[in-house]
């Protein structure tokens, strides 16, 4: 009698009301486990290594005690591009979230309060990243959740002409620190370019004109040419032509000139036409030789210096009067002499008895 008496009161002792949650549904059990693992075990709770378990399983588990599991689900996540497969106790996309220790400014593919056991495909999450733009002359940083290079631009208000190019494929993952260039290319602009055709110059002999002297009988006219070009631009500067059309639309009118061949007096020798105070003159200075350059400073037959034939307009004829003809060295002292008159030649002048 007394051994039922002590196993009744053992019996009731370690008899005890547990209450265990699984997953958030919770229910009272009678149990005479000692720790945790003990109740759950007599319960018929299984429990995985991944699952997680307050108290601990090794606890000890007194009568009124509160037993909560929560056991893990498998998720299969797309983090930034790359796929992984998790094990998670929260119930929630923003329990795994949280969980992974990600940007709450992620982008993820579900709302936070989707429940994880609901999910019916992969949940996609993409983090913040900062990337820098180069576009239309500047360079700006912007930070994205785009997935890809093609997403990041209309996000951020970039439109792509036809020709555009872009420094990274428009599938091209985004990274962090990314660096984007976008490139401006026109090839739609046409320029047209209307320059001047030169004119040729003909020659005639002509026996009227003294041999040396050279006259314009036609004037010549320049033509003109339209050019069409096709001009590719990148960034707003040309960097390169192709000539689409060509056409004359005025054609040059060609110089004439005479060039005379009537022989002189005494042409052999360069001398000024005959008689006259000039080819005396010219006798005196450079013994009538009109075409003379002796190294001295002074040119033709009325020896002017350099600067005394340009400064008296001979310069329209030749750069110095040896290379002019005889009567445009003589009208070119005439403009000497209604200057300065014969004082110009002193010497020679003198003699002559032009002074």
């Amino acid at each position: 009698m007394a051994a039922l008496v002590l196993g009744l009161v053992a019996f009731v002792g370690n008899n005890k009301t547990v209450e265990i949650s699984v997953d958030g549904q919770a229910s009272d059990v009678q149990t005479f486990g000692g720790t945790v693992e003990d109740v759950l075990e007599r319960a018929g709770v299984s429990v995985e290594p991944a699952d997680q378990v307050t108290p601990a399983l090794g606890s000890e588990v007194g009568d009124g005690a509160r037993i909560e599991v929560l056991t893990a689900k498998t998720v299969d996540i797309t983090l930034d591009g790359a796929g992984h497969t998790v094990q998670t106790t929260g119930s929630t996309v923003e329990d795994l979230v949280s969980e992974l220790r990600v940007s709450a400014a992620s982008a993820v593919s579900a709302s936070f309060d989707t429940s994880l056991a609901g999910l019916d495909r992969d949940l996609s999450i993409t983090t913040p990243k900062t990337v820098t733009l180069l576009v239309d002359g500047g360079s700006r940083e912007h930070s994205t959740t785009a997935r890809n290079v093609g997403e990041l631009l209309e996000e951020a208000g970039v439109r792509l002409g036809t020709s555009d190019r872009v420094s990274a494929p428009a599938q091209a993952a985004v990274v962090d620190g990314m660096v984007l260039k976008v490139t401006r290319l026109s090839a739609d602009g046409e320029e047209t370019v209307t320059e001047a055709v030169p004119f040729e110059t003909v020659e005639a002999p002509n026996a009227d004109l003294p041999e040396g002297e050279r006259k314009v009988t036609r004037e010549g006219v320049p033509g003109e040419k339209v050019s069409v070009f096709r001009v590719v631009t990148v960034d707003g500067r040309e960097a390169s032509r192709t000539l689409v059309t060509s056409s004359v639309t005025r054609e040059p009118v060609a110089e004439e000139v005479a060039v005379g061949t009537k022989k002189r007096p005494a042409a052999a020798s360069g001398s000024a036409p005959a008689g006259g105070a000039w080819a005396a003159l010219a006798q005196c200075e450079s013994g009538g030789n009109w075409h003379i350059n002796s190294g001295n400073g002074y040119y033709g037959g009325l020896q002017f210096s350099a600067s005394s034939w340009l400064g008296a307009g001979g310069g329209k004829y030749a750069p110095v009067a040896s290379d002019a003809t005889p009567a445009q060295q003589i009208e070119i002292a005439e403009n000497l002499r209604a200057s300065g008159g014969w004082g110009h030649w002193p010497s020679c002048a003198a003699k002559l008895g032009l002074l």
